[in-house]
């Protein structure tokens, strides 16, 4: 229900405007681009759900590319949670290696990195 709630906010009430009406957005800023300036691996990734919910995946994927990539597999697993919930069955699991939990790590180490840099064409993965 909470999730459910989230996504109806979401819906409702764009990140990216700072005002809701009149009153003020309740979406808090992303701590290390408040502190730094600097884009983490996650900025955007509100903004992104936002459109995602309205249907507009180009906006979204322009927001958070490795975000909106992700979401497939994020999906399943819940998806997967509810049925053993609901049913109590068991989806078929997917293995990742350890070896792969390493890749991803660094491919959101690097995304993070790339997202910086003030440079075409990695200035186009900032949000």
């Amino acid at each position: 229900m909470a999730v459910l709630a989230g996504l109806v906010a979401l819906f409702l009430v764009d990140p990216a405007r700072p005002t809701f009406g009149r009153f003020p957005a309740f979406y808090p800023p992303c701590p290390l681009h408040a502190l730094t300036g600097l884009h983490c691996p996650g900025c955007g990734t509100l903004r992104a759900l936002h459109q995602l919910l309205h249907g507009n995946l180009r906006t979204a994927f322009r927001l958070n590319p490795l975000m909106v990539s992700s979401l497939p597999f994020v999906a399943y697993w819940a998806l997967s949670a509810l049925v053993r919930e609901v049913s109590g069955r068991r989806m078929p699991r997917f293995f990742l290696p350890a070896a792969w939990i390493w890749v991803l790590l660094g491919v959101i180490v690097l995304f993070g990195i790339a997202r910086n840099v003030p440079l075409y064409p990695f200035s186009l993965l900032a949000p």
